[in-house]
């Protein structure tokens, strides 16, 4: 006979775990216990002969539950102590020196929803209706253990049929943490703007206004949305007025993958993504004609769609005779998603008619994720909901805290060899963003365990409010705080998840502050564990008005052109091909003569190299978009417009192997007599081979065999497949990010990996900033 001690790391909590260690103790007929530890691992001892303890260990490490992930399995021998049967040990502040972290929120299994239909269940169209295979997770957790003692659903006391089916460790529902019914469980109730509860079942008579076209918030599992019937266009168009979204798309929610396939085409791989547990928001190119209201997504080739993954969603359609609704974040432009009751009477009435509400406090806000394919690989736009607070390894272990950008905002903790992406922030130079961002950092950091940091890392930009914080905070914690320059942030997130030990990565966006001080976004950069250096980039160009630009694309286009023809001339130029441009401005021909005489005495300019506002000019000069009115619209209805080309004009794009000089594909759009949609096609695949063309150039000049691409562009179907072909056809390896997002979501990872090469000595304060 023999025991041992043993500790499992991984994600082991909350899924299943410790009935699954029951099942197999009692099948190998050994004795002792299992627990949760503080940590998020699992301790078990068991006790028994030596071959019924390996068969055990076997099974512990390859039978395990669908939602578990067992990384870590410690064992070491003990003296016997004579347990009398195996059984389930009540769960331990304390924890094993190791390193855990429960999963992410789970959408509703295929058993419940059968049960959620079955008019003999106890739970039958019961919208909480849960099991260890699925729920809320994240959204709910205030500590470790995870205990429901630890979660929100502390406030509801189980029923005697619940509470024998959570301490029944042959049960489903064994330790579900969320585990309640219509008895003891949380309830939806349903408003009208003033406050007054409505009589009647709530959500039948929601799916009822909606279908009549009336808008309403409905809380869900991390935050609240706004929903309409997606089929009516005079529900959508009022949609836009109220939430002050003219242009930007908005998210549907499908019934079924059938109802998707009427208005979408759905590739086997999105198809995957669609069905995971994680139910994402994924972006599918329209079906042509396209059966539903253009309003939903104005002047863009693909539509944000997702599946129902709670029992709300589900008793929803079920009432409802529209199979699509809207189904977007309940948020005007710039402000966190509204997760609680009395908030969304303040904030959101205006914007909706009634409200569906429950009363189970949401504890950590969470927005839906959003992924496209991109040249066939997964690229995670927003990591939110299904992902977070899973973690991605990294090979340097310390406690630091990266705080990410200023827009798209997410944060990150590095602990142990693993960096921990928070959910998606959003838009930090919002003071309420910011606070959002305080409040989830100290969650974060109590969940993790993190009791001190060693560093904290942060971007190059002085104004940044993210700077600012984490100035605020390495100061509190007595710690360095090292800045990194961003682009140099976003190489090194795809070393980071590729593994890599160096790169020619090519990093496109719209911008990041230089180590010069200018404007960046149009960067080739040779990253390895002990040295950065910035190879090669867009020759700058000025920015009259500065991040004017961003708003306004006319003078992005004005700064280029003036490059190459004389500021009097461009006037002539502008009205010829975009004659409603200056118009678009504020103030009109006003402003536009502002712009033209501080490109003329060089006053208020700003100098770039961004691809991003390359893209959003030629988006200005084919009439595509002459304002930004969300992240990355003119340079997205560009790709639209691209997607719809046929013929390749071959444009070319000058460079003397430092400064690609994009003025010049300018000059050859302007005397093209092709149509804008092949123009804009040739636009891409012109960017997409001067980038890739001259990235092979210098890999092999530095004898690297590995490129990448990362940056808000990277989500760009024509440039990123243009850039790998060439890579590949060179005999070089093609990098990009399929877990860690491409755009700004995602250089927390990248900073906490330069982090890691500053504290081992590999790469100095200098290296990151020059």
């Amino acid at each position: 006979m023999k025991a041992y001690h043993i500790h499992v790391e991984g994600i082991v909590q909350g899924v299943g775990f410790r009935p699954f260690v029951y099942r197999i103790a009692h099948e190998h007929d050994l004795k002792g216990y299992v627990k949760n530890l503080g940590d998020a691992g699992v301790e078990i001892v068991v006790e028994g002969k030596e071959r019924d303890i390996n068969a055990f260990l076997h099974d512990l490490k390859y039978k395990t539950p669908p939602l578990s992930k067992v990384e870590r399995i410690k064992k070491k021998e003990i003296p016997l102590q004579g347990f009398d049967t195996f059984y389930i040990e009540k769960s331990s502040a304390g924890g094993g020196g190791g390193d855990s972290i429960i999963p992410p929120d789970v959408s509703i299994c295929e058993d419940c929803i059968k049960e959620l239909f079955d008019p003999n269940d106890k739970r039958y169209m019961y919208p909480f209706i849960v099991c260890t295979n699925c729920g809320p997770r994240f959204t709910i957790i205030e500590d470790l253990p995870y205990d429901r003692v630890n979660t929100t659903m502390k406030e509801f006391d189980m029923c005697d049929f619940c509470e024998s089916e959570y301490t029944d460790p042959l049960n489903r529902r064994y330790h579900a943490e969320p585990v309640c019914c219509p008895v003891c469980g949380p309830r939806y109730m349903l408003f009208d703007r003033d406050g007054r509860e409505l009589s009647g079942d709530p959500i039948k008579r929601t799916a009822e206004l909606i279908d009549k076209g009336y808008i309403v918030a409905i809380k869900g599992i991390g935050g609240i949305h706004i929903a309409c019937d997606a089929t009516n266009e005079e529900a959508v168009e009022e949609l836009r007025r109220r939430i002050l979204r003219p242009q930007q798309p908005f998210a549907l929610m499908a019934k079924d993958l059938e109802t998707i396939e009427q208005f979408a085409v759905v590739r086997e791989d999105e198809k995957e993504e669609l069905l995971s547990y994680r139910k994402p928001i994924v972006a599918l190119q329209k079906k042509e004609p396209f059966t539903l209201p253009e309003s939903l997504a104005p002047n863009l080739h693909t539509i944000g769609v997702m599946l129902p993954y709670s029992g709300i969603h589900y008793l929803l359609f079920h009432y409802s005779k529209s199979p699509v609704y809207v189904m977007t974040s309940a948020n005007y432009p710039g402000l966190p998603m509204v997760k609680d009751n009395d908030k969304a009477f303040e904030e959101l009435k205006d914007l909706a008619d009634y409200f569906l509400l429950h009363n189970r406090k949401i504890l950590n806000r969470t927005d839906d994720s959003v992924i496209r394919f991109v040249d066939g690989k997964r690229a995670v736009i927003r990591r939110s909901r299904g992902f977070v607070p899973l973690p991605i390894d990294i090979p340097f272990e310390f406690n630091g805290l990266a705080l990410g950008a200023e827009l798209l905002n997410a944060f990150g903790f590095a602990k142990n060899g693993r960096i921990y992406p928070s959910q998606y922030i959003g838009n930090t130079s919002k003071l309420e963003i910011l606070e959002f961002m305080r409040q989830a950092i100290a969650h974060f950091k109590k969940l993790l365990r993190v009791k001190s940091l060693e560093l904290v890392i942060a971007d190059l930009h002085p104004l940044y409010n993210t700077t600012k914080l984490a100035m605020e905070i390495a100061n509190e914690e007595n710690v360095e705080l090292l800045q990194v320059q961003h682009h140099y942030a976003h190489i090194a997130s795809v070393m980071a998840e590729n593994k890599l030990d160096e790169i020619v990565g090519i990093a496109l966006d719209g911008v990041g502050y230089g180590v010069d001080g200018k404007t960046w976004g149009g960067e080739i950069i040779y990253m390895s564990y002990e040295d950065v250096e910035r190879l090669a980039h867009i020759d700058y160009y000025p920015l009259p008005g500065g991040d004017l630009a961003s708003y306004y694309p006319l003078r992005a286009l004005m700064g280029i052109l003036s490059k190459v023809y004389d500021t009097g001339e461009l006037r002539s130029i502008i009205e010829k091909c975009c004659p409603k441009a200056i118009e678009s401005l504020k103030y009109g021909e006003v402003e536009f003569n502002v712009a033209l005489n501080q490109l003329v005495r060089d006053i208020n300019v700003s100098y770039a190299s961004s691809t991003g506002r390359v893209l959003d000019a030629m988006a200005v000069m084919l009439n595509v978009a002459y304002r930004r009115t969300y992240e990355g619209e003119p340079a997205m209805k560009l790709e639209s417009l691209a997607m719809r080309g046929k013929h390749d004009l071959d444009f070319r794009i000058e460079h003397n192997g430092e400064n690609i000089m994009v003025e010049s594909l300018f000059t050859q759009a302007l005397e093209s007599k092709a149509n804008p949609a092949d123009i804009a096609y040739s636009t891409h695949l012109a960017l997409g081979r001067a980038f890739g063309e001259l990235a092979v150039e210098k890999a092999k000049d530095f004898g690297v065999k590995n490129v990448g691409i990362s940056g808000g562009v990277a989500y760009n179907e024509l440039i990123v497949k243009t850039i790998r072909k060439i890579v590949e056809a060179s005999g070089l390896k093609f990098y990009v990010t399929q877990e860690v997002p491409r755009g700004d979501n995602g250089i927390n990872v990248g900073q906490a990996f330069l982090g890691g090469l500053y504290l081992e000595g590999y790469l100095s304060r200098e290296d990151l900033t020059m």
